[in-house]
């Protein structure tokens, strides 16, 4: 599994839930397995300590029959000697006393190294799911955006969710159960030898039995566990794609399609659940039935041995009960063999995501962000989301440092995938983007990034306070430093009518403030990172127009000095650029001022005319 450092949500009907596969089994159970070994390896000590006390555990109860035979063949011999009127006749009620006394401290002493070792193992099991967890979120941040394109957020959160947390429940019982189950068997057996090996061998044949009822239920069920964990990814991913737009739901009367989709998608988890439950609840049952089976066979010997006087009545009674203990623990093994399935399968879905293919996040010989002074230069730049069908054709162009640059044309001409590459959040199929003459795939990724600062048309805010989210643009920043940042961009006066100010906590949606106040916090969260190059995309396409003209004014301070890359459908907020990149089918056409290209009376000219007679009309 790689160890090296390194979504976007879709709308309602346009996730991928119609190419989900079906569930299979665990493609390498062994392999798995040994990959989660190496998640127990660093508490190898706490797991020695589980075992030493698992097996005291388990061999201070398994005493306690054998001992309670001895009171049980006192008490018949006592009883048969009162009937018999033997010289010696009577219960010796104080030796009996002594076995109960020390009965109870053995049971006592055995129910204290059970709660250790359940305390012990509790702790190693949320360590590894915290590591685990841990590892995913650190997996997120290094992976490519194309993995984000072809998975709902409910299906990166269940790995997160659901498959750790069956992994970290699994491992803690079964991890416990196991040994504990194989250490009574060991314990059992012995005892059983010591009383009688006839009666062992006869309750020994269920096992054979046993284990090929195990073998053909874990079979089946394996393969349904895997199903049920997939299934529950998929259920996860359309609840919260639908409730996330749940709003747009609404408008389109889509609850109709949204409930038949989750249905669909709820009758695939529960015919996976119900079969993998099924199987994994038939187990008790037939190993009840089987076991059974050794108890009456053990009874019959038992009694025939006390007729003839080979054994004691005491010790039939041990050996009965060390039968029906005998069958526990095999049930356990039966059952710690489903948790294992269930283990395997959310296990082998966290490593597939783990093992994913992530970005490169570090060049060989890495160029310094020291002294970057922002020249931007495209050089026959071609790429395509799909190799196969390629949206940006030969694109060349130089900005130099401080300008702004917009880029203009209809939708679907390539204007946000420039700025994508331009992040890196996708690398050019062909070509080269340069910084100051320095090819981007030469900065450390995140080097590079830190050069740019984004203000988006679609705005991201947390849950917190706004002084932290406009903090969130440079972490170690002064509050004082924050405030002005937030006067530049032109927030300090709404802020200050709100509750609280600076202190006011946004909620998960942001939505107890507007769009435009949201867009000026944003604003200011870019002035306060200071970054060398700016990109606006959309900045002020959902406002009106008294807050567009703040923005105008907060983006003004935030572009001066700054190579900007402005990226704007409303071309009158463009006019006044150092040069417009006119882009129509992902080349661009043409290339100049606002006054050259209304000069050159060609697309750009037609594109802002009409604009301008739509506000006329």
């Amino acid at each position: 599994m790689s160890k090296e450092k390194g979504g976007t949500g879709k709308g309602f009907g346009g996730g991928p839930m119609g190419g989900m596969g079906a569930g299979e089994k665990a493609k390498n159970f062994k392999g798995t397995m040994k990959e989660l070994l190496k998640y127990l390896k660093p508490y190898r000590i706490a797991i020695i300590l589980v075992v030493i006390f698992a097996i005291g555990s388990a061999a201070f109860s398994i005493v306690g029959p054998k001992m309670l035979g001895k009171a049980t063949t006192k008490i018949f011999n006592g009883l048969i000697g009162k009937v018999q009127g033997t010289a010696d006749a009577g219960i010796d009620f104080e030796y009996i006393g002594r076995i109960l006394i020390l009965l109870l401290g053995l049971y006592l002493i055995s129910a204290a190294f059970s709660f250790i070792q359940g305390f012990v193992m509790s702790g190693v099991s949320q360590k590894v799911s915290y590591n685990m967890r841990k590892e995913i979120s650190e997996k997120i941040n290094r992976m490519p955006l194309k993995y984000f394109d072809t998975k709902t957020h409910g299906e990166v959160l269940s790995r997160v969710t659901n498959d750790v947390d069956s992994i970290s429940q699994n491992l803690n019982q079964s991890m416990t159960q196991v040994i504990t189950a194989i250490t009574t068997i060991i314990g059992i057996l012995i005892m059983m030898l010591s009383i009688s090996w006839m009666m062992t061998i006869i309750a020994l044949l269920i096992l054979p039995i046993s284990g090929l009822l195990i073998t053909l239920v874990v079979k089946k069920s394996q393969k349904y566990f895997k199903d049920q964990q997939e299934y529950l990814g998929h259920v996860n991913g359309q609840v919260e794609e639908v409730y996330g737009g749940h709003n747009i739901v609404k408008a389109f009367n889509g609850e109709e399609d949204a409930i038949e989709e989750f249905d669909k998608l709820n009758t695939k988890l529960y015919e996976s659940s119900w079969k993998s439950q099924f199987l994994s609840g038939m187990m008790m049952p037939i190993m009840t039935f089987v076991g059974n089976l050794g108890y009456v066979m053990v009874s019959i010997l038992g009694g025939w041995l006390a007729i003839k006087k080979t054994i004691e009545v005491g010790d039939i009674l041990s050996f009965i009960q060390y039968v029906r203990s005998f069958n526990q623990p095999i049930a356990q093994t039966a059952q710690v063999a489903n948790l294992m399935q269930s283990t395997a399968a959310a296990a082998e879905r966290v490593f597939e995501f783990l093992d994913e293919e992530e970005e490169v996040q570090f060049a060989k010989n890495p160029v310094s962000i020291e002294g970057i002074n922002g020249e931007v230069t495209f050089k026959n730049v071609h790429f395509g989301y799909n190799p196969e069908k390629t949206i940006i054709n030969n694109f060349s162009a130089n900005v130099k440092p401080g300008k702004k640059v917009a880029i203009v044309g209809p939708t679907g001409a390539g204007k946000t995938t420039m700025v994508k590459l331009l992040m890196r959040f996708y690398d050019v199929n062909t070509g080269e983007i340069l910084i100051d003459g320095h090819n981007i795939q030469d900065f450390n990724r995140d080097d590079l990034r830190e050069l740019f600062g984004m203000v988006l048309q679609e705005t991201w805010l947390f849950n917190g306070t706004i002084m932290e989210n406009i903090r969130y643009g440079r972490l170690d920043a002064t509050d004082e430093e924050v405030i002005n940042a937030a006067k530049a961009a032109h927030a300090h006066h709404f802020i200050k009518t709100l509750p609280d100010g600076y202190n006011m906590v946004l909620n998960e949606e942001a939505s107890n403030v507007s769009q435009g106040q949201k867009q000026l916090l944003t604003i200011a969260r870019a002035i306060l990172a200071d970054p060398r190059l700016l990109i606006l995309d959309e900045a002020t396409s959902s406002v009106d127009t008294r807050t567009e003209v703040l923005i105008q004014k907060a983006m003004e301070n935030l572009m001066a000095n700054r190579t900007s890359f402005i990226i704007a459908h409303r071309l009158s907020t463009i006019r006044d650029a150092d040069l417009i990149l006119v882009m129509k089918d992902g080349d661009i056409i043409e290339q100049g001022n606002h006054v050259e290209l209304l000069e050159a009376n060609g697309f750009y000219a037609s594109l802002y005319n009409s604009q301008f007679e739509q506000m006329e009309a």
